[in-house]
């Protein structure tokens, strides 16, 4: 007699509980009401069992902390960021999972699989669908686990059985499995009523994390793998602003000369690399906070705190117990406050000397609060990097966040620093506070401002004056900033071109409103140069001595610093600096409100480099470039444009941009008069043989008449010591030589 077996299940007892069986070919079916019965009897045992039979068990052999149980989301996100070897012995443990090839599974569940580019989702989905419906007992949380380490009780449909894991917790006390929530808080209630609150099990070690970790300036930060896209990483780092961050700690290291201890705040700091920085290099001149609203930032920035031997203070309260537990040998360890609020809360509840802002996108949102509690004569830094609306190529943003009218025009780098400027001045204004830009710069990735703030009304009132509208002509590429507010009956007779008469329609355009203001701060410029030359920043400086010619508005060749016998004259790497003995006293505060001195002081200061401002502004030579001529080199031709009694300078907006104050006229005309036709090959340069040349050389003839006592670009010193520094080549190269 043959018996036959189809679509039999086993129970995990090994017992036959739904079959089909052929015997002398009679169907014997158990019924489905037996089967339930069955069932439920199961599920009570089992019940039962992890109450009184596990516990025992467990209390003679201790057993390793399950994965699902862990103390922060952190800890539960290391688990999906491991690498496939790490993470296929970390759950070997308890599971018999495998990582598949190519994809990331979730660690409690491995149906779950993500793509690598995709741990966003990941990190979400562990949120979301884990620790959000975990079990939470003594600072530990008992997450939902899909793993196979329970067993399956069998579900068929039809003739096919599903093979889904069952979803249970896991007990932190005597590591039984639980299938509802509720059960499982009734479970871990009886474990208290009975005194239980131990757990009996070995602490696993924690995962080793695949952290990279960078270096830079002499600091160490440990990062994710994926740190350079923002969007799918916690702590975002950006290798490409290491410009911008030497730029705020030099900024910084000229305000720790003026008074110290300063008490500066990094409000973003994602991995903590400027804050680091500033402590680091510093030391105790500074008392340094960095701030952010993430957790795992906050987790990441108190590791790399550690790992460049900072302390973490946490309280403001524990800088007492951190002095006094210091030891000898630890003189030079620096105090790190990490805070973890949000930007505007911590900036109004507490005062700084010294606030950065590096958002992502605009900082607009942050300025109120910025200058609601900035110290007096303070500084602020703001980093912009949404490009895409300062730059013209989203202009509804830029109306939408700066209220500012913008197209995309030749100078458009400097127009964006002014949009910005403009923004933080009607945000100190707000405040009755008042500003002096000492920096901006604004290069491919970031448009970066530093302003010193003014307390009181009458500079809040000269910060506002400074903001005009500009009239752009679209033809010539002609600007000029309107004065006043009268409405004019022909307002293009405020532009120097003539297109409007030669041109049809409409010619110009109304921008702004802008800063109108100087951009730069020749003092301070210089101080932070030698910040940087002593610090050993070598990348920086060549931009730093680029700022200072165009603060100056000279060229590089004919750039010098002079000073009376008294100044202080400083030497680094064979480049004086010379500062006044006073300098320093412009700024110092003794309280609050600053005296009336001091008051004078900066008036005058503010009275005397208003005079010296250098041109809005710059033209580009190419986009002015005759058809059929070759153009003079560009030093060349700084040469021509100063011989003519103009002053004249590069910039770091644009590598071929020159910033003068002559018209757009003169500009062309001088520009034509040296400039050589393609035909001869370009072997020599010199005027053009024409008649509209001879007319241009008239023009400039007059011009020098005019404009000759405007400004000297070279005097002797009566010490015999001048300053010169020369440009060897076009990629910026300076070098510093001591003359007599």
């Amino acid at each position: 007699m043959a018996i036959g077996k189809r679509n039999a299940s086993l129970a995990p007892d090994g017992v036959v509980v739904s079959g089909k069986m052929d015997n002398n070919k009679l169907d014997v079916y158990m019924s489905e009401a037996e089967m339930k019965n069955k069932e439920e009897r199961t599920e009570q045992e089992s019940m039962r069992e992890s109450d009184s039979t596990i516990l025992d068990a467990s209390s003679d052999s201790p057993r390793e902390k399950h994965i699902s149980i862990q103390r922060q989301l952190a800890d539960l996100e290391k688990l999906a960021d491991l690498s496939e070897g790490e993470f296929t012995s970390a759950v070997s443990q308890n599971t018999d999972q495998h990582v598949a090839a190519g994809k990331k599974p979730c660690p409690l569940c491995p149906e779950e699989k993500f793509k690598a580019c995709y741990s966003h989702k990941l990190h979400r989905h562990l949120q979301n669908l884990h620790w959000k419906v975990s079990v939470e007992f003594e600072g530990y949380r008992m997450c939902i686990c899909h793993l196979p380490c329970r067993p399956v009780k069998p579900n068929l449909i039809g003739d096919q059985s599903s093979t889904k894991m069952g979803a249970h917790y896991h007990c932190i006390i005597c590591s039984a499995t639980i299938t509802r929530r509720t059960d499982m808080i009734g479970h871990i209630k009886r474990h208290v009523n009975k005194g239980e609150t131990e757990s009996r099990y070995i602490a696993a070690a924690a995962p080793k994390s695949s952290h990279e970790v960078l270096k830079e300036a002499d600091t160490d930060v440990q990062v994710l793998p994926n740190y350079s896209t923002p969007q799918k990483s916690d702590s975002y780092f950006n290798p490409k602003m290491k410009l911008n961050r030497q730029l705020i700690f030099c900024a910084l290291a000229v305000l720790a000369e003026e008074r110290n201890p300063l008490e500066c705040l990094d409000a973003f700091g994602a991995t903590g690399i400027m804050g680091l920085q500033w402590a680091k290099h510093l030391g105790n001149s500074v008392k340094v906070t960095i701030n952010d609203f993430n957790e795992n930032s906050v987790t990441m920035i108190q590791e790399n705190c550690h790992l460049n031997k900072m302390k973490v203070m946490m309280n403001p309260k524990e800088e007492d117990d951190c002095d006094d537990t210091m030891e000898e040998g630890e003189e030079n360890v620096g105090i790190i406050d990490v805070t973890k609020m949000d930007a505007n809360v911590i900036m109004h509840l507490r005062s700084f000397d010294f606030i950065h802002l590096d958002p992502f996108g605009t900082a607009v949102n942050y300025l109120d609060s910025a200058f609601r509690n900035v110290r007096n004569l303070g500084i602020v830094s703001v980093t912009s990097t949404d490009i895409s609306s300062l730059y013209a190529k989203a202009q509804h943003v830029a109306q939408r966040h700066y209220s500012c009218n913008v197209v995309r025009t030749e100078y458009y780098k400097e127009l964006a620093a002014r949009i910005v400027v403009a923004a933080v001045a009607r945000a100190a204004a707000r405040c009755n506070k008042g500003i002096e830009v000492l920096l901006a710069v604004a290069l491919e990735h970031f448009v970066l401002v530093v302003v010193r703030v003014l307390r009181g009304p009458s500079p809040a009132d000269d910060s506002v004056k400074k903001i005009r509208y500009l009239m752009h002509c679209q033809w010539c590429e002609e600007r000029i900033f309107q004065e006043g507010n009268m409405v004019e009956e022909n307002p293009y007779r405020q532009l120097p071109c003539d297109c409007h008469g030669s041109m049809p329609g409409k010619t110009a355009v109304e921008l702004g409103p802008l800063w109108s203001g100087s951009l730069f701060n020749t003092g301070f410029l210089r101080r932070m140069l030698f910040e940087a030359v002593q610090h050993g920043l070598d990348e920086i400086q060549p931009l730093v001595k680029t700022l200072i010619c165009e603060a100056e508005c000279t060229t590089l060749k004919q750039f010098s610093i002079h000073g009376p016998a008294s100044q202080n004259k400083q030497e680094e790497c064979g480049v004086f600096i010379k500062t006044p003995d006073t300098a320093a006293d412009y700024y110092v505060v003794q309280g609050k409100r600053k005296s009336n001195e001091i008051s004078r002081n900066i008036a005058k200061r503010q009275k005397s480099e208003s005079n010296a401002e250098h041109p809005a502004f710059y033209y580009n030579i190419h986009r002015h470039s005759i058809k059929g001529m070759n153009m003079p080199k560009l030093n060349k031709f700084l040469q021509y444009l100063s011989q003519a009694g103009y002053r004249v300078s590069r910039t770091h907006f644009d590598p071929m941009g020159v910033r003068t104050n002559a018209p757009l006229a003169q500009f062309k005309s001088i520009l034509v008069k040296y400039s050589t036709p393609t035909y001869t090959g370009g072997q020599a340069e010199g005027p053009v043989q024409s008649t509209e040349d001879a007319q241009a050389g008239d023009n400039v003839q007059t011009a020098v008449a005019d404009k000759s006592g405007d400004m000297e670009f070279t005097e002797d010193n009566k010490s015999g010591d001048t300053l010169m520094f020369t440009k060897d080549s076009y990629n910026d190269n300076f070098t510093a030589a001591e003359c007599k």
